[in-house]
């Protein structure tokens, strides 16, 4: 087996297989050219190349969340390591183990003036959990190895980035047969503890509290047993608010937080009724806004939340962090949770049968329009898909729709940002080896428009691009809609479509700018074919916020 001469960047390789860490997205680059030979050369790795360094780390991203274990990226020295920090601060806050591998000059060729040559130790440092700071002259195999196992064993532990940094000196390409072990030690099991007071308060407050409400932030599909929805469903104290990247059902479950939240604001004692006393919160970051807002205004007396990694404090009332896995926690716990007798439950279930009514009957009135359009969108996606939506609108208005259990519902909601959301989908369609839709809005997709440079699509990817000719957010969101900056700093108009870059990266492409066209194209789009899809839907932006506030408006009447 060809092998890179360089020992550090054999011991990289070495350990990458050691941990069990398969997958490789390398970016082209001289200084990384050892370890991209090692890489691509021994057949225990998939290796993927993506030139653009963000594209290729969003990519990776999407991997990981599908594949539920750590990846690996791979970069050249300089600006091409920065490249990857959009995706390594999304990683950090959404816990995927986004492994960063950087090659660099030896420490005595910094700043001296060479050409792609910046100070890359700890450069991650703000959102990483570890960082390797290898040696080059010298060079010791014992601390290598050290900060080689500290850095990967950290990435599955935390389940969060790390970067390592690995200096190499020229002759950069030469080969040998010669292998030049790693010594491994195993990552360490570590049993969570949680503070018994703390737990012995929290079962007795609980127990004392007729208006329960579970908020659920982001999660994975499936992970949360079967057993504990069941209990939650059917304490008539409990009020469970779930989100459309929550992947958790049923029928006992409020889905449309704004516009239950919307609907209190035509009477302050709705707001009163629905203020918990006991707030449980657990799952990643948290869409609403206005259930932000509502706790922060309306705080319960007491907040408790569930997190094996972090504990966030986004209501300004935290009791206690208890620092376990959900079901672990209830595996414990629900044997001694009481149901109390309350109404606070079917109320609040109550409440959603009306919106819900109200929901058809002014969409059956909607014009064509972003709301109609996610309507039509959401009700066309098969069984079984992976969904990825993109940020801004988009997941703003999915929150608004019917959701499937059986779809498995992804967005990059760790640093909420429209870079990446294309990239992050397309290695989700790789990892998870399934029909996959991305919905995005045009300004998401143009910003990450090199995601579709690489030849890894695969057919079974589809694109919903709602092209509203700017940033459609801008107009929902406060702000003074005349001045004459409005269009050109914030909403910035344009008139590109997706036409183009599906001419050139071989993507079939349909279009909509009616109903009726929408409705036609949806009906053959899910079709499998030899190569993916980009249906690109058009709506006027000057229309599709008075449709949206009109709505939240008969929502309150």
């Amino acid at each position: 087996m060809k092998r890179p001469q360089i020992k550090l960047a054999q011991h990289i390789i070495e350990a990458c297989k050691a941990k069990e860490i398969k997958h490789i997205v390398i970016s082209p680059g001289s200084r990384n050219a050892p370890l991209t030979i090692g890489f691509a050369n021994n057949t225990y790795f998939t290796c993927y190349s993506i030139v653009d360094e963000r594209s290729a780390a969003f990519f990776a991203l999407g991997l990981a969340q599908q594949l539920n274990t750590p990846v690996a990226v791979v970069c050249t020295s300089g600006s091409a390591l920065l490249n990857y920090y959009p995706a390594v601060a999304e990683a950090f806050y959404s816990n995927i183990p986004l492994v960063v591998i950087s090659a660099d000059r030896p420490s005595h060729k910094i700043d001296i003036g060479d050409g792609q040559t910046i100070r890359q130790a700890n450069v991650l440092a703000n959102h990483t959990v570890y960082n390797a700071n290898l040696s080059d002259e010298t060079y010791s195999d014992k601390s290598n190895f050290y900060e080689l196992n500290k850095a990967l064993n950290t990435a599955v532990e935390q389940q969060a980035p790390v970067h390592i940094n690995a200096p190499f000196e020229e002759p950069l390409y030469l080969t040998t047969e010669e292998l030049f072990p790693f010594e491994n030690v195993p990552s360490e099991t570590i049993t969570p503890h949680i503070n018994e007071q703390a737990y012995n308060d929290f079962i007795t407050r609980w127990n004392q509290s007729s208006k329960k409400m579970v908020l659920v932030g982001v999660l994975a599909p499936n992970s949360i047993e079967k057993a504990i929805v069941e209990h939650l469903a059917n304490d008539p104290s409990v009020l469970v608010l779930t989100e459309t990247t929550s992947n958790l059902y049923h029928p006992n479950f409020v889905p449309y937080i704004d516009k239950l939240l919307t609907y209190t604001e035509k009477d302050p004692s709705l707001k009163e009724a629905l203020q918990p006393d006991l707030l449980l919160t657990f799952g990643g970051l948290v869409v609403s806004k206005k259930i932000k807002q509502f706790l922060r205004t309306y705080q319960p007396q007491y907040h408790y939340n569930i997190d094996l990694y972090k504990a966030y404090d986004s209501y300004y009332c935290l009791t206690h962090s208890f620092p376990i896995t959900v079901n672990q926690f209830f595996a414990q716990a629900t044997q001694q949770l009481l149901q109390v007798p309350s109404t606070y439950q079917q109320q609040w279930l109550e409440v959603q049968q009306q919106i819900t009514q109200k929901h058809y009957t002014y969409l059956a009135e909607t014009p064509f329009s972003d709301f109609k359009v996610y309507a039509e969108v959401f009700a066309s996606i098969p069984n079984d898909y992976v969904v990825q939506i993109s940020n801004s609108s988009a997941i703003r208005y999915a929150q608004l729709m019917p959701s499937q259990p059986s779809w498995r519902v992804y967005c990059n909601r760790g640093t909420s940002g429209i870079d990446g959301s294309t990239s992050t989908a397309i290695g989700a369609a790789v990892g998870s080896q399934k029909p996959t839709l991305l919905i995005t809005g045009d300004l998401s997709f143009l910003y990450d428009s090199n995601a579709l440079w690489n030849k890894y699509i695969p057919p079974y990817f589809r694109i919903i691009l709602i092209n509203n000719q700017g940033g459609g957010i801008f107009r929902i969101l406060p702000g003074d809609k005349t001045d004459p900056n409005f269009e050109y700093y914030f909403e910035t108009p344009h008139n590109l479509t997706a036409e183009h870059f599906c001419k050139m990266f071989d993507i079939s492409y349909q279009k909509a700018t009616n109903i009726e066209e929408l409705q036609n194209n949806l009906q053959s789009f899910y079709q499998n074919t030899e190569k993916p899809k980009l249906l690109e839907l058009t709506t006027e932006r000057t229309l599709n916020d008075k449709v949206l506030l009109k709505y939240f408006e008969f929502l309150k009447k």
